[in-house]
């Protein structure tokens, strides 16, 4: 695409890949202009979300962005925290950002997911006013909603190799699948891969 037609796609919306059941809710902090000029979380060529998301047994195989509909069939699903479309995430003011973790929030409360996976610490640490959060784990949840912070997967995030951020989001995925869901709220787990055994449930 054009980078006419990609300026286009700046202040646009992307449509979430929700659902009830969900192991994961991962949370961008907003739209890249290519996601939203295509409709697809996470489309530009160097993101290493989906990459890592394979690289940790999320998906048998690593699934292109156009594929982001089978995502809760794998028990996750995909948001942002701020709505509006930008080249770079720090264009973004702390206002929305505040504001989108409100909004967040209701959704959290609306769909109930296990945990959510907001992908970017210093975007968590703005929008829920946690200064001293770390990636990983936090005390905070969201009713029965545990949260985790996870690096960005931006190529711009070159503090973190993509082996490092498929081992962040391993250590998610184990504790998403070591507790059982009610029966009739249960997602899929991790599929099997047969590139062997760092796909399967630990």
């Amino acid at each position: 695409m054009t980078p006419e037609q990609l300026a286009q796609a700046r202040d646009r919306t992307l449509a979430d890949v929700v659902g009830d059941g969900l192991r994961v809710l991962f949370c961008g902090i907003n739209p890249g202009l290519m996601s939203a000029w295509t409709g697809h979380h996470f489309a530009r060529p160097g993101n290493r979300f989906w990459p890592a998301l394979h690289a940790s047994g999320f998906t048998p195989r690593r699934l292109a962005p156009a594929e982001q509909q089978q995502a809760p069939a794998f028990g996750f699903g995909l948001t942002n925290v701020a709505g509006r479309a930008t080249a770079r995430a720090d264009e973004l003011s702390a206002e929305e950002l505040v504001a989108g973790g409100r909004l967040l929030t209701a959704k959290v409360l609306r769909y109930r997911p296990g945990w959510l996976a907001v992908l970017g610490v210093t975007a968590y640490r703005t929008a829920f006013g946690e200064r001293r959060a770390q990636v990983g784990p936090q005390e905070r949840t969201i009713g029965g909603t545990r949260i985790w912070v996870l690096p960005s997967p931006s190529g711009l995030n070159a503090h973190w190799t993509p082996a490092a951020l498929a081992a962040e989001f391993a250590r998610l995925r184990t504790a998403a699948w070591a507790e059982p869901v009610a029966p009739a709220e249960r997602a899929p787990g991790p599929a099997t891969s047969t590139a062997g055994r760092a796909a399967r449930l630990p």
